[in-house]
């Protein structure tokens, strides 16, 4: 057994293998779907999972869900990469991994897809069309793409159960959130509001982000600079406002406390004509933004005072429109008040608050106490009592009449016209109107410290989303609107009664029938509109009234917010399954995400369980195109994903999607970086794969064959070497898996695998193969590339499941996924092969000196296949072991060490033409020729001892310069080692026939070789050889290796001429000619 036990290479499930099969071509497409079909025979995801039971430790990944109404794009693939990445990581590190899939199934875009397909542009539509037939469309076109994304989550290998999946329009799923939402009733964090949302009066809807980003147009409408007259002054303040409409509405202005404000005096008329309505009098007095004196004012003026903008708050002024607000009990009404968003970038730096018309108004008024009264109604129309010349009629309407009468009052200071873009209805092309709508909200101010706190606990990759983009917009917190005017969606479970205002949140089905009038139906479904139809008995006592329910359904946020539990329908079932998984260990979703799903998950918890959801989440940067651009079907530049699965297949593409860059930065995506993965890394390692499998073949080796074992203290240095390379970056590998950086990783292992094993280790190893004989050497090699392709295949496993699992499956008969991580955990032993630092910097040497040889063969224009008769180390470690593979990649006869570099080196000796210049003047071009005829080293000597001349001038150290080069014959390189301090190396350039003709052999053999590949000829196949030669001759010993080297059965050499057909090449001047033949 020798050192096995130290290197376990075992699989946790399956068994001996045998004499593995020659691989052939690789076909990556028909691989992945090959394997494809076997996991689903064999179940291996299902087996992956129950084949860590017994050691009880769960790593809880929580899925994203997505919507199927839409098609998935390369975003999709991306995040779903990272998600099964670390998914299956954990699962080899030992632990329970269950993947639940979701579908989430509420929300805008879905209304907004039916609304299309019906043509059904406003609310009165959809109600005329039937809300009960509206919503069962919606939930068809829930399902549209359901079989496209299975397709392609099972095409890219995210292992994950979508057939049993979270579904947000399941009544289970709505039962569970409103649970949740009468947990936050019952802690007073529930509470009916106001929230302003951009609102169409036409179709009676209020609009998200998204919906209104769908509508923007380039309008010109009039701006105005209104005079708010003081009270117990003469002086007005002068604000600005692009939406005349809001004036009736008007209960306050702010200014900034520390902006510099002026009160001026009108002195003289405007110079030339006055455009449009407005003015103002001589000695009338204005207050504005001192900065901006210059931009609003166009009459002569004089500046009477100066003052901060804490001077002004507390001053009250006269209302524009007296009847239009109802003062009540409010103290602050009409006065001027600090508000910290008060800028000088353009208006007059005093801002114009109509609390129901502004997120901005609104926030302010509710914290100084303005009245909260609406001037329009919801038909947008101005309401009865506002003014008579504005009663009943449409707001948009009443611009000009407006201006008209604030002119009339002298209140007008000017007008102009202001061209900007305002956001349309994309359903009816009317300009929104920004109006605070009922809502219903939940009080996460009250629970600030709480969520701050629990987001802090949480491992953010990157930290700065958790402490910068998430961290400080939760310092800055709002209460959450989670109502919407909507008719698919979760119901608010609130129900109202309209005799006594009492307010009751339903948290079960069993409560909702329990307290159901007699004359309500049983809903069919928790959806609108049958939770419309259940009235429920006033619980308040002296009352007999039937509440109604709010007609209001959640934000799609909270449902998706949910899936923590309502995936388990929790509490209602599954109380074990829930207490098992929450918090959960891991989400991962896109950085856009941070204030949408990874906010909702974070706000819901804190505000029903007091605690965190997550212990980790990754948030992933966006993915552009390869110019670093946002990808749009008008721009043409949008990947298609089963381009790529169809070519290169899906392992190259989640290989460069995580190799490309961190997980969080954005990815360029270049179709051109899939196929160079592919042509890297795949086929690189499908050829050392092949490269060993067929030899293992040709011998009959069996790596389980224990008598023919070689231990590892018992292998060449160069099995040692790459073994403990191996090793040093799988530790490397791992230590990036934790960071999060899979980037690093990734590329870690690519090096290994292209430049280490494959470019050095299989090359330097080839040899040893093609001996027919049996040998503890050959063995060796062979049991060193089994046990490395083992390691690498168990490494890339988690980025790359499709390739990895086929060598794996081969070399020891079961998938590389039941595999056990080898870096080990926790819970799993550690398998990695021995680490010997002092080998690997050894061998780094020799790598090293190799690249300096090709290097001082290209400068001094020889051939990298002509040998050398002689080579010499000079300094460094002893590299006895190496010596002979140094030898071959130097391409030289014979290689020594030798102590003295001097040897090989001659001094040249330079003139300081400064120095001289001043001492011999006009002589000299005499000294110059001199010195250039003078024997260097006794000319040195004199020069040292104090005696040199030269045409008369005596000669000393400041006026040569003195360089070493080596001797005629001989080429020279030395390399600074961070190790071994300066090592040179010395090659001997003489050239002579008998080199000639070994190199002229060389490069036949690698002219048939390629051809023996592009035959497409089997390693042991043998060949019929033909070559002609002009200009030199080869040497029987020669012509024989050539024989050798490429398996010619048969041979000629020069017999005939050669045949048109046949390949030909030219080297230094001699032409070669060849015909190979099967």
């Amino acid at each position: 057994m020798g050192e096995r036990g130290i290197f376990n290479t075992a699989p946790l499930v399956g068994g001996s293998m045998g004499v593995p099969n020659p691989p052939g071509d690789l076909d990556p497409v028909a691989l992945e779907n090959a394997l494809m079909e076997t996991w689903n025979e064999e179940g291996t995801f299902e087996a992956t999972i129950e084949a860590r039971r017994d050691r009880a430790s769960p790593f809880t990944f929580l899925e994203g869900p997505p919507t199927a109404n839409g098609r998935p794009g390369i975003h999709h693939v991306i995040s779903r990469l990272f998600k099964d990445l670390v998914c299956r990581w954990k699962t080899m590190e030992g632990h329970v991994v269950e993947r639940k899939g979701g579908w989430d199934t509420h929300g805008l875009p879905v209304e907004i897809e039916v609304q299309k397909q019906l043509d059904l542009m406003s609310n009165e539509a959809i109600e005329a069309y039937g809300m009960e037939a509206f919503n069962e469309r919606c939930k068809e076109s829930v399902w549209t793409y359901e079989e496209t994304w299975r397709e392609m989550t099972e095409r890219m290998g995210f292992w994950i159960d979508m057939d049993d999946p979270y579904v947000t329009l399941h009544d289970e799923y709505i039962e569970s959130a409103w649970w949740s939402l009468k947990r936050m009733f019952d802690k007073g964090l529930l509470f009916r509001g106001h929230k302003v949302l951009p609102y169409c009066p036409q179709t009676g809807t209020s609009y998200s982000t998204h919906e209104v980003s769908l509508g923007y147009k380039e309008v010109s409408e009039p701006a105005v600079y209104i005079k708010f007259g003081l009270v117990d002054d003469d002086a007005s303040v002068l604000a600005w406002t692009t939406t005349p409409w809001t004036l009736p509405g008007n209960v306050g202005l702010a200014v900034g406390p520390d902006v510099t404000y002026c009160r001026v005096r009108i002195t003289e008329p405007p110079a030339g004509s006055w455009d449009g309505r407005g003015g103002a009098e001589v000695g009338e007095e204005l207050i504005l933004a001192k900065d901006l004196l210059a931009d609003v004012l166009r009459h002569q003026i004089e500046v009477v005072d100066e003052f901060p903008g804490s001077q002004l708050i507390g001053r009250a002024y006269h209302p524009l429109f007296p009847d239009a607000i109802d003062r009540g009990d409010s103290e602050s009404a009409w006065t001027v008040v600090a508000a910290d968003f008060v800028t000088t970038t353009d208006g007059t730096g005093v801002v114009h608050t109509a609390v129901m018309y502004g997120e901005e108004d609104y926030n302010l008024g509710m914290e100084v106490g303005f009245p909260a009264q609406h001037t329009v109604g919801m038909d947008g129309a101005f309401v009865a009592g506002t003014h008579h010349l504005l009663d009943g009629r449409y707001v948009k309407d009443c611009d000009s009449d407006i201006i008209d009468h604030l002119t009339d009052q002298g209140l007008l200071y000017r007008e102009h016209t202001y061209t900007h873009d305002y956001p349309h209805c994309w359903r009816t092309d009317h300009p929104l109107l920004y109006y605070a709508m009922d809502s219903w909200f939940v009080r996460m101010t009250a629970v600030r410290d709480e969520i701050m706190q629990y987001n802090s606990e949480v491992e953010w990759a990157p930290e700065w989303t958790g402490t910068k983009r998430m961290g400080e917009w939760l310092s800055n917190i709002k209460d959450w609107a989670i109502s919407r005017e909507r008719y698919w969606g979760t119901p608010i479970p609130v129900w109202i009664c309209p005799d006594c205002g009492h307010e009751h949140c339903i948290g079960s089905i069993e409560e909702m029938i329990s307290m159901k009038t007699d004359g309500s139906p049983v809903p069919p479904e928790l959806h609108r509109p049958y939770v419309d139809d259940v009235k429920l008995h006033c619980p308040s006592s002296d009352c007999s009234g039937e509440m109604v329910r709010e007609p209001y359904v959640m934000d799609c946020w909270f449902d998706s917010g949910c899936a923590s539990f309502a995936q388990w329908h929790y509490p209602f079932e599954n109380k074990d399954r829930f207490d098992g998984s929450f918090p959960v260990d891991y989400i991962c979703e896109a950085v856009d995400q941070t204030r949408g799903w990874f906010y909702s998950l974070l706000a819901i918890s804190t505000a029903v369980f007091d605690s965190t959801c997550y212990h980790r989440c990754l948030s992933l940067g966006h993915i552009l195109d390869k110019e670093g651009k946002k990808m749009s079907k008008s721009k043409g530049n949008v990947v298609d994903s089963w381009n790529h699965f169809n070519k290169e297949g899906a392992d190259s593409i989640r290989w460069y999607m995580t190799t490309q860059s961190a997980p969080w930065s954005p990815t360029n995506f270049d179709p051109n970086g899939v196929r160079e993965s592919y042509a890297k890394m795949f086929l690189t390692l499908w050829n050392v794969y092949r490269f060993h499998a067929d030899y293992a073949a040709l011998d009959g080796f069996d790596a389980d064959d224990e008598s023919g074992y070689v231990a590892v203290s018992e292998r060449s240095p160069l099995d040692r070497w790459v073994l403990s390379k191996a090793c040093a970056m799988a530790e490397a590998y791992h230590e990036h898996y934790e960071s999060w950086d899979f980037h690093k990783a990734g590329r870690e292992l690519e090096d290994f695998v292209v430049n280490d094993l494959s470019n050095w280790y299989v090359r330097r190893s080839r040899r040893r193969l093609w001996d027919e004989a049996d040998s503890n050497d050959k063995r060796a090699c062979q049991h060193t590339l089994h046990e490395t392709l083992l390691l690498v295949c168990r490494l890339m496993a988690p980025v790359s499941p499709f390739m990895p699992d086929r060598i794996h499956r081969d070399l020891v008969g079961s998938s590389v996924h039941l595999a056990d991580w080898p870096v080990g955990s926790t819970l799993v032993e550690r398998s990695l092969p021995p680490r010997d630092y002092g080998l690997e910097q050894q061998m780094s040497l020799v790598r090293a000196l190799a690249e300096t040889g090709r290097r001082v063969r290209v400068e001094e224009g020889r051939r990298q296949r002509l040998p050398c008769r002689n080579g010499w180390i000079i300094g460094g470690p002893d590299l006895a072991d190496f010596h002979e593979i140094l030898a071959e990649e130097l391409n030289v006869e014979s290689l020594m060490t030798e102590d003295d570099l001097d040897r090989f080196q001659r001094i040249v000796l330079e003139p300081n033409r400064k120095a001289l210049g001043a001492k011999c003047r006009s002589d000299l071009p005499a000294v110059l020729a001199k010195l250039d005829t003078a024997d260097a080293d006794s000319l040195l000597l004199e020069i040292e001892a104090g005696i040199a001349a030269l045409a008369g001038y005596q000669i000393t150290m400041e006026d040569i310069e003195v360089r070493r080069t080596e001797r005629d014959g001989y080429s020279a390189a030395t390399l600074a080692d961070e190790d071994f301090g300066d090592v040179s190396l010395v090659l001997d350039m003489a050239v002579d026939d008998e080199l000639m003709s070994r190199g002229l052999a060389r490069d036949v053999i690698r002219r048939i070789q390629s051809k023996r590949k592009e035959l497409d000829l089997a390693v042991e196949d043998s060949i019929s050889l033909s070559v002609w030669i002009k200009g030199a001759g080869l040497a029987d010993e020669d012509w024989a290796h050539v024989q050798s080297e490429t398996r010619a059965g048969s041979a000629s050499l020069n017999d005939g001429s050669a045949p048109s057909e046949a390949d030909s090449f030219e080297v230094d001047g001699i032409a070669v000619a060849f015909s190979v033949g099967q």
